[in-house]
């Protein structure tokens, strides 16, 4: 039903990028311009890379190092400027030590300013790029799937339709054996004891509630009201009216089966089923985490619509909402609103979302993909969500 692309390490991936990766934000420039310049290849622009110290760099290096370990990628390209505290050809020779993906690393400095490093560049993507050419599409068992789930742009009709109808996929998904990614901490508040009851084991569930817990210390300790900022004004102007009830929605994306594990932003899972990812409720960033997770594809639940997409997997477009899915069908890939217009079930209408998914799977771009959209950026301040050390 499934096709994709074996890699080295046993994964299977649904894209065959080339990726050319920044390690600091003084080589993104450069990024871009490779990437521009070599079909095939999709660039990845990280913001920060130098300068930082404790949680903060350890959460991004970890990040970076998972992105080239990402199904979708065939194999890597890092350039750097060459005086950074995240050294590329450091970070080049951790990730050869992850699998036997190809990865190479060049430094600004070393090419003699910009115009050399993208020459050369240039030249080291297009062998990859002919290398990935000879890849070939093989039958993908549905336990090889990883997928990601996330909700932006929340209103009254995702918790109703989108939402639910996303559940019912991550479940097939999960009989088959396969694993889905849910994040968005922030906007797990007064959900946590549902989920942590769901847990598979007591380690999982004290994990669930330790995380949440601490990150509503951490909000507490700074005088910070997380309800002046989520609901958004968006989520109320459609019709959210607390927290807890977009929380209620929101975790019916990951279906009904237990939680298997906890694991940091960015963390590959060591266990398949159900998995939450401590992510914020920013939704570049928290998409972007589950990239770095492994994640080869993702469904995206928006009732107000946004159009956001990420460089390495497929972002498809949920929305519960008629109105949004007529206004931005440019960005939306699935109107989710039968169920509220009483035309179909949510088993009817999760049965097209899954034969959606599995053709996204097999190579049929998203919008977010047809419009190049490609966006990305790595959470920095996972100390503040959640300093704990998970125990699963």
């Amino acid at each position: 039903m499934i096709s994709g692309y074996l890699r080295p390490d046993g994964r299977m991936g649904i894209r065959n990028h080339v990726l050319v990766l920044s390690s600091v934000g003084c080589a993104n420039a450069v990024v871009r311009r490779i990437a521009q310049q070599v079909e095939g290849a999709v660039g990845v622009e990280n913001t920060k890379g130098c300068g930082q110290v404790g949680k903060g760099i350890e959460t991004m290096r970890r990040s970076l190092a998972n992105l080239t370990q990402n199904p979708n990628v065939f194999g890597t390209l890092i350039v750097g400027l060459g005086c950074e505290s995240t050294k590329p050809l450091e970070l080049a020779e951790r990730v050869s030590r992850m699998s036997s993906k190809p990865v190479c690393a060049i430094t600004i400095q070393d090419c003699g300013g910009s115009l050399g490093a993208v020459e050369e560049g240039v030249r080291i993507a297009c062998e990859l790029v002919d290398q990935a050419a000879l890849a070939r599409r093989i039958p993908m068992p549905l336990d090889k799937l990883v997928l990601g789930t996330n909700c932006g742009g929340s209103d009254a009709t995702s918790g109703l339709s989108a939402n639910p109808t996303i559940g019912l996929v991550s479940d097939w998904v999960i009989d088959g054996g396969g694993t889905v990614l849910m994040g968005e901490t922030t906007e797990l508040i007064g959900a946590e004891h549902i989920l942590a009851r769901r847990a598979a084991t007591k380690e999982v569930a004290d994990d669930i509630l330790r995380m949440v817990g601490r990150l509503e210390e951490d909000f507490l300790s700074n005088d910070i009201d997380v309800r002046g900022a989520n609901p958004s004004p968006g989520n109320m102007r459609g019709g959210l009216s607390t927290l807890e009830e977009k929380s209620l929605g929101g975790i019916s994306k990951g279906g009904s089966h237990p939680v298997s594990q906890v694991v940091r932003y960015g963390e590959v899972p060591s266990k398949r089923g159900f998995v939450l990812m401590d992510t914020p409720g920013y939704d570049i960033e928290s998409v972007s985490g589950m990239s770095a997770g492994g994640a080869q594809v993702m469904l995206f639940s928006t009732g107000r619509g946004t159009p956001i997409g990420n460089p390495l997997m497929p972002v498809i477009k949920v929305t519960g909402n008629a109105r949004t899915y007529r206004r931005m069908r440019d960005n939306i890939d699935f109107d989710a609103s039968g169920v509220i217009a009483v035309r179909v079930t949510v088993g009817e209408q999760a049965a097209s979302l899954r034969g959606l998914l599995v053709d996204v799977c097999n190579g049929e771009p998203t919008k977010a993909e047809a419009l190049g959209f490609d966006d990305f950026a790595i959470y920095h301040g996972q100390e503040y969500w959640c300093s704990c050390e998970f125990a699963s």
